[in-house]
């Protein structure tokens, strides 16, 4: 494990590419589901979101994200138009609109999330506990840099 410890250039490349094909494999999967429904990624990184985070604000989606509003705006339209999502006033400050999956929205996250799952699962399930957990913390401090 000391060997990480002084990663070369090379070996930083290398990790990048696992990144890159972690990301191209597992997304491929949930663009087999996309496809059927004339969505892309973008749309399936905001049902993710809702998904999670049910009633999130707009700000917050925002914050999430890092696009801009008018990115945001194209997607939450087609998602509004085809009943995946709905908005509902905040019950303290009516100016926040709160965001939430559909009846429709939801079949659609769970069939999208399950054909991810399975990859996911079964490289967990064939890693022992601690590189699991290694690789957690690993994530969580790439994207917190």
């Amino acid at each position: 494990m000391k060997e990480l410890l002084y990663l070369k250039d090379e070996q930083l490349k290398a990790f990048i590419e696992k990144l890159f094909m972690a990301y191209r494999e597992s997304f491929a999967d949930a663009k087999v589901s996309l496809d059927k429904y004339s969505l892309g990624l973008a749309h399936h990184k905001v049902i993710h979101l809702v998904s999670i985070y049910k009633g999130i604000t707009i700000s917050e989606l925002l914050k999430k994200l890092k696009i801009t509003k008018q990115s945001l705006n194209r997607i939450l339209r087609d998602l509004i138009k085809k009943e995946y999502i709905y908005f509902e006033k905040g019950k303290k400050d009516t100016r926040l609109k709160h965001i939430y999956l559909s009846e429709s929205g939801n079949k659609l996250f769970t069939e999208v999330f399950s054909s991810q799952k399975k990859r996911i699962y079964k490289a967990f399930l064939n890693s022992d506990p601690k590189e699991v957990l290694y690789f957690d913390n690993v994530i969580k401090k790439i994207i917190n840099e």
